[in-house]
């Protein structure tokens, strides 16, 4: 039974964290698995990154990666070029714009997740942080 409820508290908290997160992005236009793109594809430090590595990277795994980035693609904050090397590999980087869009949503971010964890203490989050990780980790 305290497994069913571990699984269960761990679901009903991401979900909550998710639509909250999702709620503070709907001002600035995107979807959290968007902003998940936006952010791997920050965190390459100008690398180009394929369709395969980005869906590796999510925390959404079972969004369709391909459809997000065409979404993000023409809202200019990324960018598909086909590889020179090899022409059936696509490579996707951030633009400019991606990067402003995510300089300007941290914060707003940062805000939330604090919002999100106020109830928390440093001592606690880093536990919380260890158990997920350790129950993550079985799979």
């Amino acid at each position: 039974m305290i497994n069913r409820q571990a699984v269960v508290q761990t679901m009903q908290s991401g979900n909550i964290i998710t639509e909250q997160l999702n709620g503070t992005l709907i001002a600035f236009g995107i979807s959290i698995q968007q902003f998940n793109v936006l952010r791997i594809l920050r965190g390459r430090n100008g690398k180009v990154a394929n369709l395969e590595s980005i869906t590796s990277d999510m925390i959404h795994r079972m969004s369709n990666t391909s459809r997000l980035v065409n979404r993000l693609v023409e809202k200019g904050l990324c960018k598909r070029v086909i590889c020179q090397q090899n022409r059936r590999k696509v490579d996707i980087s951030i633009t400019d714009a991606g990067l402003d869009l995510l300089r300007q949503i941290d914060p707003v971010v940062e805000q939330k997740e604090a919002e999100l964890t106020q109830k928390l203490t440093k001592k606690e989050m880093s536990q919380l942080v260890s158990l997920l990780t350790k129950m993550k980790s079985n799979n």
